[in-house]
């Protein structure tokens, strides 16, 4: 039970740097970005592949902060030719041709069985103190990039992504570059999300083509939407919900008399009454934004 109660705690932290990441882009720029996914899958694939040629932890991890940075400025550079509907829709398209590509090239990404195992970190340690000094740099991790986009969010930076995000004329106006700062929205997004991919590699000591599906963009989407969106601590709520509904839905079957494969659409089910709830009764989420009034 302790061991499941660490797994846990580890997989909300790493969920919960991703959904940082997407909120730098949805929350603050109002970017919808429906393939967020690939960055973590970019980060995911570095520290796979890096290891696998007997490379260290931290280069993997820093080859997948670039590569995710670099598809990042590509995509933020595609959405100056398209509309905002029609740039998530290529962000969605952008994944999934990753995805293929990871099924496909087997030579370098191991295809459909992906690549295993990667060494996890800390595994010098006996049990359960090497999954316990995992979980505390994930705890670290976490704690500093809550303190990076809160500060961004608050500063200067994150005052001209709301601006952008509700007036787009006006913030011309006010003489910002709006393609300068959904480029920089996008790429910090891109590292943040990158390194909670590295991380996830570590953990689950695999990396497959399955890291890139839509349906975890729209997961991490739905912490969002949940604990309110373009808050930090919002997002943090909602990561704690939505993983505690993932985790703890499934034992509900025992007592309810569900098969148990019922449990995985159960546990969709229940995210998804509370998703609809909040989207009736608290649209802005449980945690929403806070704008500060012009005097």
């Amino acid at each position: 039970m302790f061991e499941f109660i660490v797994a846990t705690l580890t997989v909300a932290g790493i969920y919960g740097i991703m959904a940082l990441g997407l909120n730098l882009q949805a929350g603050y720029a109002g970017l919808l970005n429906f393939g967020h996914i690939a960055f973590a899958g970019l980060g995911a694939y570095a520290t796979a592949i890096t290891m696998q040629a007997g490379g260290s932890p931290l280069l993997g991890m820093a080859i997948g902060v670039v590569a995710a940075v670099a598809l990042g400025a590509g995509i933020a550079r595609l959405g100056r030719q398209l509309g905002a509907d029609y740039w998530g829709i290529a962000t969605l398209a952008i994944a999934e041709i990753l995805r293929t590509i990871a099924t496909n090239e087997g030579w370098l990404t191991g295809g459909a069985n992906g690549i295993s195992p990667i060494p996890m970190l800390f595994d010098s340690l006996p049990r359960p103190y090497d999954t316990l000094a995992f979980l505390a740099l994930v705890l670290a991790v976490l704690a500093a990039f809550t303190w990076l986009t809160k500060r961004l969010a608050d500063g200067r930076f994150g005052r001209a992504l709301r601006v952008m995000r509700e007036e787009p004329k006006l913030a011309a106006c006010f003489g910002y570059n709006l393609r300068s700062l959904k480029s920089r929205a996008v790429m910090t997004s891109a590292a943040v999300t990158a390194v909670a991919g590295s991380l996830y590699a570590h953990f689950m000591s695999f990396t497959g083509p399955d890291y890139l599906l839509s349906s975890e963009t729209f997961a991490l989407w739905t912490i969002l939407m949940i604990g309110g969106i373009g808050n930090v601590w919002g997002v943090l709520a909602g990561t704690a919900i939505v993983q505690g509904a993932y985790t703890l839905v499934p034992f509900a079957k025992d007592y309810l008399h569900f098969g148990s494969d019922s449990a995985g659409a159960l546990r969709l089910g229940v995210i998804g009454l509370i998703l609809l709830a909040c989207l009736m009764w608290r649209s802005e989420g449980l945690v929403p934004e806070k704008l500060r009034k012009m005097a």
